[in-house]
């Protein structure tokens, strides 16, 4: 079992840890074995229409440290989307920390947005992970929708699912969409279910429940279809059971590099 956390923007870290423990104890009741969280949601992606809490080293060691030791607590594997600095400036980045509330690694975002290079820095490297058993990729907002390679270098190396932390829409002014997938929504949907059929495995696309979603937290089987999602704007948790079987990545592995040599 898998659960995708769909929480509203914080206005403070105490507010956002707070959230991630209620979270955790509402997957473990469900018996999920991994939670993930939304893109850098602590403290916040910055240059949205929202406030972003101060947030320093001092602040990324705590939420490190309190989150680990949640997720040893409610003995549940956590995805946690937050920011990571550096000597170089700030990255966006997803913490994955196992069941016992060992840090397992860190997935930077390495494609970031036109808009969002004044806030952070890319990183450069890539992991799959294992949590349980199962192995997974991280790709994160961007990365996901406009660079499919991201998705497949986890695929190729084993991944049953792409965990994709992201944030699309606005907490102050938008569309409130009503259907999912619809041709009139923006194409952010259908990139989730390319994501996943071009590859054979699960996608797992978690957004902020902001109150103008262009996208809804989901969860796409490996067939390309969307086995669940949450309403648009609610924060809650989806979770949901996979069939690790399904998620042969058998398009993934056709894939042949040494076919696209320059003449």
């Amino acid at each position: 079992m898998i659960a995708l956390a769909t929480p509203r923007v914080v206005t403070s870290i105490d507010e956002g840890l707070e959230k991630v423990r209620q979270f955790l104890a509402e997957a473990t009741a469900q018996q999920a074995e991994i939670v993930c969280f939304p893109e850098a949601w602590l403290p916040g992606l910055r240059g949205q229409d929202f406030v972003v809490p101060p947030f320093d080293r001092t602040q990324q060691e705590r939420v490190l440290k309190t989150v680990s030791q949640w997720a040893r607590t409610y003995q549940v594997a956590t995805i946690l989307g937050t920011e990571r600095i550096t000597n170089a400036g700030r990255q966006i980045a997803a913490y994955v920390i196992d069941a016992q509330g060992e840090l397992q690694g860190i997935q930077t975002k390495n494609q970031v947005d036109p808009s969002e290079d004044q806030f952070y820095v890319p990183g450069n490297t890539r992991q799959v992970f294992e949590i349980n058993g199962v192995k997974f990729g991280i790709a994160i907002c961007h990365e996901g929708w406009r660079y499919p390679e991201t998705v497949r270098w986890a695929a190729v190396r084993g991944a049953k699912i792409v965990f994709h932390p992201q944030l699309t829409g606005y907490e102050q002014t938008g569309v409130q969409l009503t259907e999912w997938g619809a041709t009139s929504s923006p194409y952010y949907e259908k990139a989730m279910m390319m994501r996943s059929r071009e590859n054979t495995i699960y996608f797992a696309s978690i957004n902020y429940a902001v109150r103008y979603q262009e996208s809804a937290t989901s969860l796409i089987a490996p067939s390309g279809e969307c086995q669940a999602y949450l309403p648009y704007g609610e924060e809650g948790l989806l979770v949901q059971a996979i069939n690790i079987e399904e998620a042969t990545g058998l398009l993934a592995k056709r894939y042949a590099p040494e076919r696209y040599q320059e003449i």
